[in-house]
This record gives structure tokens, sequence and C-alpha cells, in this order.
């Protein structure tokens, strides 16, 4: 099948860093707006029998980012393209993931129906917020970590006396393995969320005295936990503190909490594409996952196995 690449307006950035790995081009497609703010979309390339991979993390604005996703893929579908998949390098709406109240929405739910719905054949996913969200979709779903460029950022620094801190009970997997693959010890943040977007830090368990933290997370959205998590460590005599996302969200005043903290460096992904504003970013380090992701690509559309790229 022809390999076809096609890129919504989310991360255009990624897209070509992808597409100049495989040594291809982006297919072409034109994605608008109507006047009154529908998304207009044309695939100018044709498609027909092909197997085509959409590209568009669905970050801020989420809503535009999803519908644009959607509607690419329903025209590729009327396109006569043999297999769609959507490339999701951040899955918006993966936080709610269950009902941990009365009367909420299971949106992460919601929209993998979406996808399908809209003739979406299988997702490529990376970090998504809770691993149960793979089962949330009656499609495949190849999932990616972002850990192995954040690991090697790391080893070349050859810090001393590392803990992963897990900053809170639902990461403790993630920074376990990261912790096995730095050789190093592993602390947990037993913490308490009263409200959305808003957390206090309760209880450190593990030592964290004299050492140089990595507190790591799967997305750092208001920064908000990241900043107070950095605090209660250092109080505890923590020597040095970095901090590692793959997802950076950073919404509100993130980057101005993480540069006014205590944090040396915030170590994110280029899944989301970091907005420069007048808040500054001088303490963010952004790290390209272009080659994990053109790799997958290959190898899926080679019907190769993907498991070699999982950590």
């Amino acid at each position: 099948m022809k390999l076809k690449i096609i890129s919504g307006n989310a991360n255009v950035e990624l897209s070509k860093q992808i597409v100049q790995k495989l040594g291809l081009e982006l297919s072409e497609a034109k994605v608008g707006r109507f006047s009154d703010g529908e998304v207009h979309v044309k695939i100018v390339d044709n498609v027909r029998g092909a197997d085509c991979y959409v590209i568009q993390p669905t970050c801020f604005p989420v809503n535009e980012n999803l519908m644009e996703l959607l509607i690419l893929a329903d025209a590729l579908k009327r396109a006569s393209a043999k297999r769609i998949t959507a490339v999701v390098p951040y899955y918006g709406y993966g936080r709610q993931d269950r009902k941990a109240e009365p009367r909420v929405p299971i949106t992460a739910r919601l929209v993998a129906n979406l996808f399908a719905t809209a003739g979406i054949n299988r997702v490529l996913a990376m970090d998504l917020h809770a691993g149960q969200i793979q089962g949330f979709f009656d499609i495949p779903v190849d999932h990616l970590y972002g850990m192995p460029v954040m690991l090697s950022y790391f080893q070349d620094k050859k810090l001393s006396d590392i803990v992963v801190v897990s900053p809170d009970a639902g990461g403790v997997e993630r920074a376990r393995s990261f912790a096995r693959h730095l050789n190093s010890d592993l602390a947990i943040v037993d913490k308490r969320r009263p409200r959305p977007n808003e957390a206090s830090v309760m209880n450190i368990i593990g030592e964290v005295k004299d050492k140089s933290c990595i507190i790591l997370d799967d997305l750092v959205d208001t920064a908000g936990t990241l900043t107070k998590v950095a605090q209660a460590i250092k109080e505890k005599g923590a020597t040095k503190i970095f901090a590692a996302a793959s997802h950076g969200v950073l919404s509100a005043a993130a980057k101005q909490k993480i540069h006014d903290s205590c944090i040396e460096e915030l170590v994110i992904t280029d899944s989301i594409p970091l907005v420069r504003d007048s808040q500054p970013t001088s303490k963010i380090i952004v790290l390209s996952v272009a080659a994990i992701l053109a790799e997958a690509i290959m190898r899926i559309s080679n019907d190769e196995s993907v498991s070699a790229l999982f950590l």
C-alpha cells in the first residue's frame, strides 16, 4: 500500500520532522475554517487504496484539534483510503477515564467512540494518562512511551545519588520503570486533590535527603502539583530537583510557576508544541519524539512488530 502522511494544524513541526525521518513528504491537505468557525478540509493528494496516517495531538485548543482529526479521518474514508491510523502524540480528554464521583462523564471513552465512528482503523498514541484507556477503543491501539528520549537525556547528565519521585500513587509503575533503567531509588508522594488542577502534598514515602531527584509524570498542566511536590522534597533535603513529563500542556501561568520554583529543569517532549509567550521558558527542555513515532509508523505500515519500541 502507498504510505501517506497527513498533518492537522496542531503540531505541524513534529509532522515535518516525522516525514523527514521517513524520507517522505507530507501529503497535501487543506485544513481551514469557514467564516463561522467550522472546520473545512480537503485532501488534495490521491489517497485511494493508501495507508494513511493523520498526525494530530488533541492539545489546546482541544475541541478544535479534535474536530480537525475527526473530519480529516472522515475525508480520507470517503476518499477510499485503505487504512486510516490516527497518530495522537497527546490524547486530550484522557484525564476523565473513570467515574470518580457521581454524575460525571467518561470522556476518554466518548472520544474513543468518536475515533471509530469517524472511520479511524487504528490509533498510535503516546503516554496515555491511564493504561486502561487502550481498552476503551474497539480498534487496535499501539501505545508508545516518551521514556527512551528522557532516559537518554538524564543518563547523559551523569547525576549521582538519583531518586525518581512519583508525584502520586497512580504514577508509581511509570516511575518504578524509569528508576530501574537509571539504577536509582524510588520515592512516592502521597497527595490529595480536593478539586481539579489543585493538589495538596501530604507525605513523602522514601528517602530524598542529599539526593538528586527527578519528579516523573505523564503531563504537566498548571504545574501546581509539580511545584508543590518539588518544594516538599526540597524541604526534605533534596540537593537537586529535576522534573520530566511526556506532555507539556503548560496552561495558565504554568511556565512562570516553574521558573519561580526550585526545579532546575523541566524536561518535556514535543508531543505538544511549546508556546513561546511572555512567560519564561529558560528552565524548559524540549526533546523530540519524532524518531520514535516515525519508526512506529514504518513498522505498522510494514506489518512488523511495534513491541520492540516499548521499554
